[in-house]
């Protein structure tokens, strides 16, 4: 059997949150035993030019809700980008996640040929539903989760492969 374009977008936006919030969960249980306050991470960057941790938790469910919205033709939830503790972390991935589990599977099946239009700085950009779900929703979704973690690896955190990976 084909593998859907629900199948291929619902599922794995679900299961990178939780691989998120799970490193999340493991950062504060770093700081605590080392007796760091674990809001210092939140604005930790790999480089200066780049997002801190914050938002790129804030950018992954962005690009999650966006991506399963346009797929589908409906409108993602506004989540404003006011989240500065991991409890806010965590209350807006569950947002998220509840937001995903909402979209009908219906909706976005047939959706590879839909044309998905992105509002870019340099104009729009119209993308047939499969290739924004391929070259674009999965790669910038993950490109945000795996920044995440670098941030973390990073700091100190003791995370590797398998955490990242989460369980099967």
């Amino acid at each position: 059997m084909p593998l859907s374009m629900y199948q291929a977008s619902v599922p794995v936006f679900t299961r990178g949150l939780g691989v998120l919030s799970t490193l999340l969960d493991k950062t504060v249980a770093h700081a605590e035993a080392k007796k760091i306050e674990p809001a210092a991470f939140i604005s930790l960057r790999l480089t200066v030019d780049m997002y801190p941790l914050g938002r790129q938790v804030q950018a992954a469910s962005d690009a999650a809700k966006s991506g399963a919205a346009r797929l589908a033709g409906i409108e993602p939830p506004s989540l404003p980008d006011t989240e500065t503790t991991f409890p806010e972390l965590q209350a807006r991935i569950a947002k998220t996640v509840e937001f995903l589990k909402s979209v009908e599977p219906a909706k976005i099946d047939g959706s590879e040929a839909r044309v998905i239009i992105l509002k870019m700085r340099a104009g729009e950009l119209k993308i047939p539903g499969q290739n924004y779900l391929l070259g674009f929703a999965i790669p910038n979704f993950f490109f945000h989760i795996t920044t995440a973690y670098d941030i973390l690896r990073q700091n100190g955190v003791p995370i590797g492969k398998l955490d990242y990976l989460g369980g099967f």
